[in-house]
């Protein structure tokens, strides 16, 4: 459907566009992964400050507690040191360390309406980011800085939309009702952040629950979906085989080769029976094991997924490694220790708040076709916050911002049109604004 066009919304997405790709560009430039967005936190953090939101840091934003798969003491301590030297205040630094990252940003207009939350996840990649010279950042030379880290998965971009949003509000707040959560949450990367903000009680009182996503399907800068349909169920996890190191040449007998049975594991873990109840996946990411060509390896470690179209069938195929992996380790007599490092759940969008979407996109030119859900055919831990959000009577959505994409999400070559900023956040500002509509013509 072609929408309507109006030039306000418009107007404002224009002229705060160049500020969205600059901070776009440079959170590109310094990616930093789940539970160690140090320098992003303090980025987002001062941009908010001169705004009209009460701001949330450390322990006052996340539930210590529920984070899950924070990176050890060593990994932490070096991202602190990199943040440090980037320029973080040590201040600021000391009520973020030990992986206590992401902001929480509230504003009340003081006049009765609802509450509306928003969630933009600010975490990238540990992908080695193309070099190629098409490659747009190497063009535009905003290629990121950080060896091994990369925005693979546009969260750069959702943090300045989410940014552009509070900015939005701030400079219409008097005609504005209601109340406004801003959630710049980390670590969704292995859907490990969500529950940490979920769990310190933000949406428990939440009317409207907006959420996004660039990309995911290639569609045309303009093009947004109202909601998203097939989460599926995800786990995400570790597993350590711990052997016997040994000479291989003098005394190969005293070994027991953690190596071999992370390798046998890896194969019959292939061998998985499909479910009949519905579509389910298992990828192993990564395996990490011995010191040398001559010695038996006393230690392997696997990274993992698993991920199924509803809760019971990712808990099959969860049960079923595990299983597996203890079998490994029988077979070659070795220790093993399996670990769960991040869940993500299954969820579903509110016709309701679709329909507010769709109404609000009348209200920009830039919009120019809305679908009504796009199927995501993976995971996200906001999954986590649209549940509660519902349980507790609200209404939530997730929305879908079309563009062209050069390469698939969490691929080196990975980029976007950057003009789809302005879409997401047209979109966002348009339904924020269609709520407040809709709550005053209540109060008529």
């Amino acid at each position: 459907m072609m929408r309507g066009k109006q030039k306000s919304l418009d107007t404002y997405a224009d002229d705060l566009f160049p500020k969205m790709r600059e901070w776009r560009r440079d959170l590109h430039r310094h990616p930093e992964t789940g539970w160690t967005e140090y320098r992003t936190t303090w980025k987002i953090h001062e941009e908010l400050k001169p705004l009209s939101f009460t701001l949330y840091t450390g322990e006052e934003a996340l539930c210590a507690e529920s984070r899950m798969g924070v990176p050890g003491d060593d990994e932490l301590k070096q991202a602190e040191k990199l943040a440090s030297e980037a320029g973080v205040p040590g201040e600021f630094l000391s009520r973020i360390s030990g992986g206590m990252t992401g902001v929480a940003a509230v504003m009340d207009t003081g006049r009765p309406g609802p509450e509306t939350a928003m969630r933009f996840d600010i975490d990238a990649l540990p992908v080695e980011e193309s070099d190629q010279p098409d490659h747009l950042p190497v063009k535009e030379q905003f290629r990121s800085c950080e060896d091994g880290r990369m925005h693979a998965c546009a969260h750069d971009g959702h943090t300045a939309i989410g940014l552009a949003v509070a900015h939005f509000l701030h400079d219409h707040q008097k005609e504005l009702t209601g109340k406004y959560v801003l959630l710049f949450q980390p670590a969704e990367e292995g859907s490990r952040g969500a529950a940490a903000m979920v769990e310190k009680g933000w949406l428990d009182s939440t009317d409207y629950f907006l959420g996004g996503h660039i990309g995911i399907e290639n569609l045309p800068v303009g093009t947004i979906s109202a909601g998203s349909d097939r989460f599926l169920a995800t786990s995400k996890f570790d597993i350590t085989f711990t052997g016997t190191a040994a000479h291989a040449g003098k005394r190969p007998e005293e070994g027991k080769n953690a190596l071999l049975a992370a390798a046998s594991f890896i194969q019959s873990s292939a061998g998985v029976a499909p479910h009949s109840g519905g579509a389910t996946r298992l990828n192993i990411g990564q395996l990490k094991a011995g010191s040398g060509r001559n010695i038996v390896p006393d230690r392997a470690v696997l990274s993992g997924e698993t991920r199924g179209e509803n809760d019971r069938l990712n808990r099959y195929m969860l049960e079923e490694t595990e299983r597996m992996s203890r079998a490994a380790a029988f077979m070659h007599d070795v220790k093993v220790e399996f670990s769960t490092v991040g869940n993500g759940t299954t969820a579903g969008c509110d016709h309701d708040l679709k329909t507010i979407v769709t109404g609000a996109a009348e209200n920009t030119a830039a919009i120019c076709e809305v679908l009504d859900s796009v199927s995501l055919g993976a995971s996200e831990d906001v999954t986590h916050m649209i549940n509660r959000v519902q349980s507790c009577g609200g209404k939530a959505t997730y929305m879908i911002f079309g563009t062209p994409l050069t390469a698939g999400h969490h691929h080196p070559a990975f980029d976007y049109d950057e003009l789809v900023l302005k879409t997401g956040f047209l979109a966002f500002a348009a339904a924020v604004t269609e709520i407040s509509r809709i709550n005053e013509e209540r109060y008529r």
